[in-house]
């Protein structure tokens, strides 16, 4: 299977048969007849599949929903916040539900929760078990934050990580977030992830689009608990897994 970094925390899985493209919210060039959705994926055979774990700006983009015109036959999985904020109409797609799951002859989707909007995917094809957190992870800012509010993000974020990892105990592919905004425990989240799911190959997300080099101090981290660690070096880069 191929894996292609699209923009933040946007990505396009592609098998044999189907593409899948999540949190779309930009193509992976500014110029559109260059992107790899507009230029590739919109027009590769087989089935689409096209998710969004929640409503804000940079994980579901309107967009997405021209290109049924192009694409009759995409299936949309959404989170249900996206209907319920009125981002798409009660007939866009197929709205989830934490815990809720779609399956049909090619893969299945769960939903799972998150500490932010929405919720997180859990993505089991043929021969793949592939995570995207959507926003999930430990957000909290230690320069900022009291203990109190310290204890109360680690705690929300462990309330939604551990039925993950009573539901799945190896991953061969997670998509996760390592942004530096949140300060100097900023790959917190993403340690604890690796610590309690068995996970194959590590992907990072959400970071600024100048933000390349801020990725890569995790590699050690992740390698200290086997697994592969991919730090990307610009959209639109892709990785066979």
């Amino acid at each position: 299977m191929k894996l292609t970094y699209i923009y933040h925390s946007g990505f396009a899985i592609e098998g044999d048969g189907f593409t899948i493209i999540i949190d779309y919210y930009k193509d992976s060039d500014d110029n559109k007849s260059k992107g790899i959705v507009y230029s590739e994926l919109l027009k590769r055979e087989g089935k689409l599949y096209v998710l969004s774990t929640h409503s804000h700006h940079d994980h579901f983009n309107k967009e997405i929903l021209k290109w049924q015109q192009e694409r009759p036959d995409i299936i949309y999985i959404f989170s249900k916040d996206i209907y319920i904020n009125q981002k798409a109409a009660d007939d866009a797609g197929i709205y989830m539900n934490k815990l809720d799951t779609y399956k049909d002859s090619t893969l299945s989707v769960q939903l799972f929760g998150s500490t932010d909007l929405g919720g997180s995917f859990l993505i089991r094809t043929k021969d793949k078990t592939i995570f995207h957190a959507g926003d999930l992870n430990n957000w909290h800012w230690n320069e900022e934050s009291t203990p109190e509010e310290i204890k109360e993000a680690e705690d929300f974020y462990s309330r939604e990580l551990n039925p993950l990892a009573d539901n799945v105990k190896h991953l061969n592919l997670a998509m996760f977030p390592i942004d530096k905004r949140l300060g100097k425990d900023y790959m917190k989240g993403a340690e604890q992830f690796v610590k309690t799911i068995k996970t194959d190959i590590f992907v990072p997300m959400h970071f600024s689009e100048n933000g390349y080099e801020s990725i890569a101090p995790f590699a050690p981290i992740a390698e200290s608990y086997d697994t592969k660690y991919i730090c990307w070096s610009h959209r639109g880069e892709s990785i066979e897994f």
